[in-house]
């Protein structure tokens, strides 16, 4: 039972097409896997995802039909190539799907999963920084505790009107303070969001500036693309990028998406992916 019950996690976790039996041989290798795209992954190539499959098949014993992943370092480039013809499907978020739908309505979300894949945000720090993890994560609980996470994913994502940006959001300044410098890439919006003038906004944006408050401490934001967020983290660009956790199991590592020298504060928020697809004009 516990091996199905991770088969069937590492089904919905890949991203896959289907799962198919011992006994059955594959159709044609390439024609038959879906090309899918996603924001570069920080610890992972996409070669290192065949691989990954290659494991998992080895280790329960079954052939599993998995997408072509094809990694893109901004979301405006992976929305570009979908919408012409490059790859079949983006994977993303369930908030950030919403917002796209909104601004281009030929896009599309396909049908949900069997199981879901629910990844958790966090704040993610050099291994020496304990204490500043430390400091995140009481702010975290405070904010779990006393509503505030509730408020702001409320106001910044669930209510949002659609076609519509969030107001930015002033960040605190503190005469003498010292500052947190944190990488944002604007390729998950409303969370990760940066405004068409180059303002950074929309819900991770709000979550800092009741941080900084909290801490006493100014934010500074530095905008990076999302493939250099762990080199900008250890050379010491930034102090703090936004992460996502993925679900664990007996066949997925810890560090699965995470460099070395890295640690992570406590989650503060949870989406579902999704994949999408683009919906060409008929002629």
């Amino acid at each position: 039972m516990k091996k199905f019950l991770t088969l069937m996690m590492i089904c919905a976790l890949v991203l896959m097409t289907g799962c198919g039996s011992e006994g059955k041989k594959p159709i044609d290798k390439d024609a038959s896997k879906v090309k899918l795209g996603m924001i570069t992954r920080l610890n992972a190539s996409e070669e290192n995802f065949d691989e990954f499959m290659r494991k998992i098949e080895d280790t329960l014993d079954v052939k599993i039909a998995s997408h072509k992943i094809v990694f893109f370092d901004s979301l405006a480039q992976m929305q570009s190539a979908i919408q012409a013809g490059q790859v079949d499907e983006m994977s993303t978020y369930r908030s950030v799907a919403r917002y796209i739908l909104a601004k281009e309505p030929r896009f599309e979300v396909l049908k949900d999963h069997s199981l879901e894949f629910i990844d958790s945000f966090c704040f993610a720090l050099r291994e020496d920084e304990t204490e500043l993890r430390d400091s995140l994560n009481k702010v975290i609980k405070d904010m779990q505790a006393d509503g505030t996470l509730d408020r702001l994913t409320k106001e910044y994502i669930t209510d949002i009107k659609e076609g519509t940006d969030p107001a930015p959001v002033e960040l605190p300044h503190f005469d003498g303070a010292d500052t947190i410098k944190v990488a944002v890439t604007g390729d998950l919006p409303p969370l990760d969001l940066v405004l068409a003038n180059g303002t950074p906004a929309g819900f991770n944006t709000a979550v800092l500036a009741e941080v900084g408050n909290r801490l006493h401490k100014n934010v500074e934001l530095i905008q990076i693309e999302s493939g250099a967020r762990a080199a900008a983290l250890t050379s010491k660009q930034v102090d703090v990028v936004f992460w996502a956790i993925v679900p664990i199991s007996e066949v997925i590592p810890e560090d699965s998406d995470k460099p070395d020298g890295v640690i992570l504060s406590e989650p503060y928020f949870k989406d579902k992916n999704v994949h999408m697809i683009f919906k060409a004009e008929k002629k």
